[in-house]
């Protein structure tokens, strides 16, 4: 007993001992203290935040400044997650990625966390790729510690991961003609995507600080995050902030996550729901609590509300932002899985086809085909997600070693785009383009 109360002493001693040899790096808001990850030779920042908590008066506007802080912040716990109705176990994504969750949800939810190589803090020369991961969950669900979710496997290859929290549901996409008539330039909702835009800007002005080149940005997001990938490759707003985008499992040029209602259609369907509370005024609205929201929104409003395009934020839709030559000028890998959600091949074709028929960079094509152990639900929806991030030890599932090696081969493609642009390793064309004179689709499956 006297052994094993020395060895968790020594222990604490030798966590506390790296916590305070961790480099201290000022960023916006104040000074910075990373701690050691699960991987000895990564430092993690956990929960920073990037804007002002959106609460009290805040709540259904823009989001506004970090809240400065005072001595040093040592982000070692993840924050809050944005009010969102959940996956509750017994049903099919639930029991896959929900059966460990402990969160506590809060309006106060915009933060980010980063994992970077230990010896990158505070060394702005390093120029490290940075990839800027969206999480899914249909925009009413989901944030960036999820349990699929880690970024050693990231830092350990030489690129810095970035997950972040956004407003969902009628907390991040309600449109209403008082809000709008209270806006500066007449328009409401879009909040949750207006926090990604926020985000992104953060990192792009302080990721030097963690060893990151913030020339050097990939968006990537899978599901309603690849939808969000898609608003900010269209957005003015994030113009020059992005260099390769990943879209997974969001469809290309075609209705998947499509942002196309237009700013009165938004409005009308906000004013609609509120009318479920009573609300007469601005005050009102903000006055009502955030679990009473929550509760008629899963009863009558899941899938309302979602961006849209109001003239500032999203002037256009995606497809029509591709076919006027409007994305972000970058690099795109583009994919989904073989039993996803609904079949996607087709857009995904259309998508390629059109920057290679417009002579831009070429986009990369894949298919995740393993059908994971352990039932017989296939390549289902969202089953890449333990393999980029490398996390196979977190699933119930039964992997086996393949699974791990083609994680491997998974990873080594994901953070050579975000490096290169290009999935292969320099001086390597295994991958090639997807164009119209070679639609080449590159496949993720087990080898044995």
């Amino acid at each position: 007993m006297i052994k094993k109360q020395l060895a968790l002493l020594l222990a604490g001693m030798m966590t506390t001992l790296a916590w305070a040899q961790n480099p201290v790096v000022k960023v916006e808001g104040g000074l910075l203290q990373g701690i050691p990850s699960a991987a000895s030779e990564i430092t993690v920042f956990k929960g920073i935040p990037y804007a002002a908590p959106p609460v009290g008066e805040l709540r259904w506007k823009r989001p506004q400044p970090v809240v400065k802080w005072d001595g040093v912040k040592v982000a070692d716990t993840f924050s809050n997650i944005c009010w969102q109705p959940g996956n509750a176990i017994g049903t099919f994504y639930g029991n896959e990625f929900y059966w460990k969750e402990q969160t506590v949800q809060s309006e106060d939810c915009l933060y980010l966390n980063i994992w970077t190589p230990a010896d990158a803090v505070g060394q702005p020369d390093r120029k490290l790729p940075v990839a800027f991961w969206v999480h899914g969950g249909a925009y009413f669900n989901g944030y960036g510690h999820e349990i699929t979710m880690d970024g050693d496997a990231w830092a350990s290859r030489g690129v810095i991961l970035v997950t972040i929290n956004y407003r969902l549901g009628i907390f991040g996409f309600l449109a209403h003609p008082e809000l709008s008539a209270e806006s500066a330039d007449g328009t409401s909702g879009n909040y949750g995507t207006y926090d990604q835009v926020a985000a992104l800007k953060w990192v792009y002005e302080n990721i030097a600080q963690f060893g990151g080149d913030p020339k050097n940005i990939t968006v990537l997001g899978q599901s309603a995050g690849a939808a969000s990938i898609k608003n900010l490759v269209s957005s003015p707003l994030s113009k020059g902030m992005v260099k390769n985008a990943v879209i997974q499992s969001g469809g290309g040029i075609g209705a998947f996550g499509s942002s196309d209602n237009g700013q009165q259609e938004a409005e009308a369907t906000g004013k609609t729901f509120m009318k479920k509370f009573n609300c007469r005024t601005l005050k009102d609205m903000r006055a009502v609590p955030a679990e009473e929201l929550l509760r008629v929104f899963k009863a009558e409003g899941m899938g309302l509300f979602r961006p849209h395009i109001d003239g500032i934020l999203l002037t256009e839709s995606f497809d029509d932002a591709a076919r006027n030559q409007h994305l972000a000028d970058a690099s795109y890998m583009i994919g989904c899985t073989l039993d996803d959600i609904r079949p996607m091949g087709k857009q995904i074709d259309e998508f390629c086809f059109l920057r290679d028929s417009l002579d831009h960079r070429p986009a990369y094509q894949y298919l995740f085909v393993r059908k994971l152990p352990g039932t017989h639900d296939g390549a289902f929806h969202s089953a890449e997600l333990w393999y980029m991030f490398h996390t196979l030890d977190r699933s119930w599932r039964p992997m086996t070693e393949a699974d791990y090696r083609l994680a491997d081969e998974v990873m080594d493609c994901w953070t050579n785009f975000a490096k290169y642009g290009n999935p292969n390793k320099p001086a390597e064309n295994s991958w090639q383009p997807f164009t119209l004179g070679n639609p080449f689709i590159f496949t993720f499956n087990v080898k044995e």
